[in-house]
């Protein structure tokens, strides 16, 4: 019967949707994270009877015909990349982005990756890094004498030194755009890498056309709507037991097929 193997990739595809949630829930308080969404699509189908085959001599046709659907599969993971709510820290090397674009950090590999997460903080030699240690570009010191340090929303970071009045500009951030943001490669640690479908990084300063702006001593929290991602938790079960029933109950009509004398 083929209600068995159609069941059964039934239960495979709402397993990986239910994946895909429990990420999404695990990540609800990860910084910047941008929640996922399972895409399926139906399988081949078997004709039994064509559509549109010949009926007769006369030259009629079959209008509908015979299908029988195969099962589903999946397709993509989509990743959805829609603003998450700004939280408030006061911290001076936190840095959110409000609108579209990544900040750019450069890997050990000297690889640029992207990210949205901006909980930076300072190197021994007073570059700013990410938690991991790796330094976001272009490069940004700050100075050891610095008592004040200003990040403004086209990104132009400033410090007020000791003993000097006026503050001095010691580095510009810059944003990273893609046109097809969803085709950007997860690496884990919050990092991006572009990849053919994400398309190549266009670069430009926070606030002009096109890029978001900088917001000092905010983060940005999870796009993760945990009420809809329960809901969606609740409705993948329910398939999943779905699917379930219809491979016993293909067992029960094969079974009582064999019981026959």
């Amino acid at each position: 019967m083929l209600s068995l193997d159609i069941a059964a990739t039934g239960m495979l595809a709402q397993q990986l949707n239910v994946e895909v949630i429990s990420n999404n829930i695990a990540n609800m308080n990860t910084t910047g994270y941008k929640r996922q969404r399972a895409e399926f699509q139906d399988l081949l189908y078997q004709d039994l009877l064509r559509v549109g085959s010949a009926s007769s001599d006369a030259g009629t046709v079959v209008p509908a015909g015979i299908q029988v659907g195969l099962g589903v599969q999946p397709a993509a993971v989509y990743r959805i990349s829609e603003q998450g709510s700004m939280q408030i820290t006061e911290n001076p090397f936190d840095l959110a982005i409000n609108g579209k674009g990544y900040f750019m950090v450069e890997l050990p590999s000297g690889s640029t990756a992207y990210t949205r997460a901006g909980a930076f903080q300072l190197s021994a030699d007073g570059d700013l890094v990410t938690p991991d240690g790796f330094v976001i570009q272009p490069g940004i010191t700050i100075p050891t004498d610095a008592i004040s340090v200003t990040v403004n929303a086209s990104g132009q970071v400033w410090v007020t030194i000791d003993g000097q009045v006026n503050p001095q500009q010691v580095g510009q951030i810059e944003l990273a755009t893609f046109a097809n943001q969803a085709g950007l490669e997860a690496i884990g640690d919050n990092l991006l890498l572009e990849t053919v479908a994400s398309g190549t990084a266009t670069v430009g300063t926070p606030a002009s056309a096109g890029f978001g702006s900088v917001e000092q001593g905010l983060l940005e929290a999870s796009n993760v709507n945990v009420v809809a991602e329960i809901t969606n938790l609740i409705t993948a079960q329910r398939a999943y037991e779905m699917n379930s029933k219809v491979i016993q109950a293909s067992d029960e009509m094969m079974s009582s097929v064999t019981q026959l004398r």
